[in-house]
């Protein structure tokens, strides 16, 4: 940069900015603001053409003005003035206006694109930068029309100066974010590849980015790249700190060179090219045995270098996911950060890991460091790091260790912050669902879920273990038992109400043999919890009662009293009012065979991927959940719904089926015209019945 001499201190400038400074109250600091605009307004239109000086420092005045929060609606013409100064000075102030306060539709584009061309073509390094830094800032998409063609062959020119090329390379990469259509390398490919060969390190640094950027776009153009990425890796990583003075930062040799190549192989896969793989399995083992060594230094600046080429050399190896030494030794150098005392250190550790787990030969060393992870689990104070353990926890998990996370998922869940818990009310319950082999205690495991944590449990989750249970023969007459205790708690959370008037409505037969669970105790404790809940499950409720009556003959005075009372026949809410008019007369009606077609038991479910893992999916956003993981709960699922006991014809339903369970979820919006539906159904086979009799 060219020297500035003494007299380019504008010191007019200096003295405005003073007085700004020395307001003692807003409406002073404005009033003098006000007085320059009408001064710099007066110059500028005034008939005695200023210099370049004078211009320079108005503008500068207009800047800083802007700079405060004032709006600027004169100068821009003189600013453009400016560019066709040979001063740089003169010409540094024009550009900066043009950058920071010129519309990219502003008409003034065409002239400020012509001063950009004769900067470009006038072969002066500092010239052309301050062009190519004007055409970045502004990014618009006429700069990009005008000089997408003309930056390529600045950036590969062999007259080129270094500086020049640095600034051509972040040029061209802010254009093509802003207009890719419009940045077409074609011929230049090449050329911009072997940049990486470049004797210049910002060169190289510069030219990567760029790169980076065109490779994940067109990897099959820019897959050149690789091998002469590998070789500069190469050569970086085996130079001591001396070789490459200039690039080393606190004993690490040009270390955002290093993370940016790391980042860059990341875009593609292994190298096929047994040497260049080899090379590149050398590099990253060097990385790792380097992060073993002793730190030359004590300072923060030296270990944030070192680790961030450690992370980014363990990403890579993660992304390759072919080297099963590389991992394994990935994944124990992330367990000694594990119980770092620096918070950013477990945090990405614990980040990296969760990827580490779904690898296949680093998946039992992840398992290593359940121990250490749970206890992060507890006493992390970072919310932010107890959330990357638990996202471990779910990713390390499999049917050897799935009991015991789920516990401490299950543990940790009542003292979790509220941001954390229905994410974690998922993972736990999609778990549970995955690895159960004992469907008891998958069943005690989502009640207990529901207990504790029964705000933020969904849904899916307690439609998940209906469906479950009613594919299962064999846990069905425990989830009766447990549900109908869990129902007896004074504080009863109203998705425990819904699954066991779920559940009992169903299968309260099976537990009815036991005094202390006969049919008119199953029907006091579920109708206790009626006036504290809300119309849906109140609904829900009155299905079950009518269950009931088909279950069990005896209670139908009972409920048929409660559904004849003003409360429910005069329900201001119509869904209840129906529900109890037309229950209420299909018990007095219909005769015993009526009743158990309409009241049957719920058909089994159809083998369905699991929407609690969808939601999990939904809530994580895209990527969150491997297509594997998908598959593999697809699969287990498949057992849960009891598709290995049961053959095809007995999911399958009658033509009319006019089961009253399908109340249960039928969304409310459609509950209604159901309920006309059954009723019209109902009163034909009542008709037919009372036709056959006579």
């Amino acid at each position: 940069m060219p020297a500035v001499s003494k007299g380019d201190g504008m010191r007019g400038l200096a003295v405005f900015i003073s007085d700004i400074r020395n307001c003692k109250s807003k409406e002073a600091e404005i009033k003098r603001i006000n007085k320059e605009l009408a001064n710099i307004r007066s110059k500028f239109k005034g008939d005695k053409a200023l210099d370049g000086y004078s211009k320079k420092k108005y503008v500068c005045k207009l800047l800083f003005i802007f700079l405060l929060g004032h709006d600027i609606d004169f100068g821009h013409m003189e600013a453009v003035n400016l560019l066709s100064s040979n001063k740089y000075t003169e010409k540094q102030i024009g550009y900066l206006f043009i950058s920071v306060l010129v519309n990219s539709n502003s008409e003034l584009i065409r002239l400020i694109n012509n001063a950009i061309k004769n900067d470009l073509s006038s072969r002066n390094p500092t010239f052309m930068c301050l062009a190519l830094h004007c055409i970045a800032n502004v990014g618009s998409r006429e700069m990009a029309e005008a000089f997408a063609s003309e930056i390529p062959r600045i950036l590969v020119a062999g007259d080129t100066m270094d500086s020049v090329k640095q600034s051509a390379a972040l040029c061209l990469l802010r254009l093509y974010k802003t207009s890719p259509d419009l940045v077409l390398m074609g011929e230049w490919t090449s050329r911009v590849v072997h940049l990486l060969n470049d004797q210049h390190m910002g060169v190289v640094t510069a030219a990567i980015s760029l790169i980076t950027c065109l490779s994940q776009k067109n990897p099959d153009e820019f897959k050149t790249c690789v091998s002469l990425a590998v070789s500069r890796l190469s050569r970086i990583v085996s130079s001591a700190s001396t070789d490459l003075q200039d690039y080393t930062y606190y004993f690490v040799p040009a270390p955002w060179l290093s993370c940016k190549l790391l980042r860059l192989l990341q875009c593609y896969p292994p190298p096929e090219d047994g040497a260049v793989k080899g090379r590149l399995v050398e590099c990253l083992e060097t990385i790792l045995n380097k992060a073993q060594e002793p730190p030359k230094s004590k300072k923060v600046q030296h270990s944030n270098a070192k680790n961030a080429i450690l992370f980014e050399a363990i990403s890579l190896i993660i992304h390759y996911d072919s080297e099963p030494n590389l991992l394994v030794r990935a994944c124990n150098q992330l367990g000694q950060f594990l119980q770092h005392r620096e918070t950013n250190l477990r945090y990405l550790a614990l980040e990296s890991m969760c990827t580490l787990a779904s690898s296949e030969f680093s998946h039992e060393a992840v398992k290593t460091h359940i121990e250490t992870v749970i206890n992060a689990l507890k006493t992390e104070r970072d919310v932010s790091v107890r959330q990357r353990a638990a996202d471990l926890l779910y990713a390390m998990c499999d049917r050897s260790n799935a009991k015991q996370i789920v516990a401490e998922m299950l543990s940790y869940l009542e003292t979790a912050d509220y941001s954390i818990r229905e994410e974690m009310v998922l993972k736990v319950a999609i778990l549970a669902e995955k690895y159960a082999v004992d469907y008891s205690w998958y069943v005690d495991t989502i009640l207990n879920l529901i207990r504790i944590a029964g705000d933020y449990v969904s849904e899916e989750v307690w439609y998940r273990v209906i469906q479950i249970v009613i594919n299962r023969d064999d846990v069905q007459g425990y989830a009766a038992k447990t549900v109908f205790e869990a129902l007896q708690a004074p504080a009863c959370h109203e998705n425990m109400v819904k699954v066991g008037g779920y559940i009992l409505g169903e299968f309260g037969n099976l537990i009815a043999g036991d005094p202390r669970s006969s049919p008119l105790v199953q029907f006091n404790l579920l109708h206790s919890k009626f006036h504290l809940c809300s119309v849906p499950t109140r609904a829900l409720l009155l299905s079950a009662y009518i269950k009931f009556i088909n279950l069990f003959p005896e209670t139908k005075a009972t409920i048929q009293e409660v559904l004849r009372c003003d409360s429910q026949i005069r329900n201001s809410d119509v869904e209840l009012q129906q529900r109890a008019v037309e229950y209420l007369k299909l018990s007095s009606i219909a005769s015993t065979d009526v009743l158990a077609t309409v009241l049957e038991e719920m058909p089994p479910f159809p083998e369905r991927e699991s929407s609690i893992l969808a939601k999990l999916k939904k809530k994580k956003g895209p990527g969150a959940v491997s297509v594997t993981e998908l598959d593999d709960n697809k699969r287990e699922g498949g057992e849960l719904n009891g598709g290995a006991d049961r053959g095809p014809d007995t999911a399958q339903t009658l033509e009319h089926d006019i089961s009253l369970s399908a109340l249960y979820w039928t969304p409310a919006s459609t509950q209604c015209a159901y309920l006309q539906f059954i009723k019209d159904e109902t009163r034909g086979l009542i008709f037919s019945q009372l036709s056959v009799s006579g």
